[in-house]
């Protein structure tokens, strides 16, 4: 039954309560990361980014957006149209050493029908009985970046999580982000720390409205449990260089590091695993711009036991419409490139009232 695969999907969380370590991948809608700018890039966006978005990859370089209101939407959808991904973020400056955002994520699959009650009292089949549900996972971002000095920036993120599988099961959860920036005419160091305190998620489940269901499938009992999400560490470098006149490269690679043993990534250890993602962005006259990425290496194991090393493409278009409004697309692969068909994404800016030169002297990419 589709309802019960994905709601013991989302009930997974019940596992870890008897282990003594977090799981490996929880909130993991929170790493799919955010606009089309983004994704074309791979990703790589810790040091290269400079808008509405840093809320999400590193709230310092909010300190880099050169107007005082700007706005970010997108929407995109997951494997063939079942997954709903949206984001939608607002930021504005306190004086002109601070910056302070406020970002909202959901990622949900709608409309799963419940067929519990498929079978009505005398057994026979009634689809009036058919009910549905949503499963959707939610983020509230409030960030606040601040300038220490010309070329040093900092940023935090406090998030609340809230996740819900229809009646069944809900959590509520907290974290906190810090991020960083270094910035040296046209190169910048950034470190983002996500999770930087352990995010944790509260699960509470309405175990009688599955107990029959789960019994009879052998599932184990739904019980409260605490899941938690790792600290993890993005490294990052980008430069930008100067082709002429109207022409310019932006060159940007992350280095995304998590401590929870080994993963299927280019570099791992018992200690640590260490996933790059490495982006382009040639731009002609800060009005169009043409961008590409890499990220996602895996090993990749075939029938005869041979390995062979795979990554995830991305490639995109931006257009400044206006001073005010600019259009990104991506294509962006969310898996194995052979089985997985590429997803379509957009996301809009809005940028009103640029700042006063003088006001902020964050280089302006």
């Amino acid at each position: 039954m589709i309802w019960l695969s994905v709601l013991s999907l989302s009930l997974g969380v019940q596992s870890i309560q008897a282990q003594s370590v977090a799981p490996k991948y929880s909130n993991e809608f929170l790493n799919i990361g955010v606009g089309a700018r983004a994704l074309a890039m791979g990703g790589a966006q810790v040091s290269a980014v400079r808008d509405v978005t840093a809320s999400y990859w590193n709230p310092a370089a909010l300190m880099g957006i050169q107007h005082k209101y700007e706005f970010s939407l997108m929407h995109s959808e997951y494997f063939g149209g079942v997954a709903q991904y949206d984001y939608l973020s607002f930021s504005t400056p306190i004086k002109s050493e601070s910056q302070v955002a406020v970002s909202l994520i959901r990622f949900g699959v709608d409309d799963i029908p419940d067929t519990r009650f498929l079978y009505d009292a005398n057994g026979a089949l009634n689809y009036n009985n058919i009910q549905f549900f949503n499963a959707a996972d939610y983020a509230l971002l409030l960030s606040y970046a601040r300038d220490l000095s010309d070329r040093f920036k900092v940023g935090v993120n406090a998030k609340v999580v809230h996740r819900n599988v229809g009646k069944f099961a809900k959590a509520w959860g907290f974290g906190l982000d810090v991020g960083g920036l270094y910035v040296n005419n046209n190169l910048t160091l950034g470190l983002m720390l996500r999770d930087i305190t352990t995010t944790f998620n509260a699960w509470s489940h309405n175990a009688e409205m599955v107990r029959d269901v789960f019994a009879q499938t052998n599932n184990e009992i739904p019980v409260n449990s605490l899941e938690l999400t790792l600290p993890r560490a993005i490294p990052s470098i980008s430069y930008q260089f100067g082709l002429g006149e109207q022409f310019s490269l932006l060159t940007a690679l992350d280095l995304e590091v998590t401590f929870d043993g080994n993963r299927n990534t280019l570099i791992s250890t018992e200690l640590m695993s260490v996933d790059p993602r490495m982006g382009l962005e040639l731009g002609f006259q800060n009005l169009a711009y043409l961008r590409a990425g890499v990220s996602t290496f895996q090993y990749i194991k075939d029938f005869s036991g041979e390995r062979t090393l795979d990554f995830q493409p991305s490639a995109g278009l931006g257009v400044l419409i206006s001073n005010r409004f600019q259009v990104d697309y991506a294509l962006s692969d969310i898996g194995n490139v052979s089985e997985t068909p590429y997803s379509h994404v957009f996301s809009v800016k809005v940028s009103l009232e640029r700042l006063e030169d003088g006001f902020r002297k964050f280089k302006d990419w």
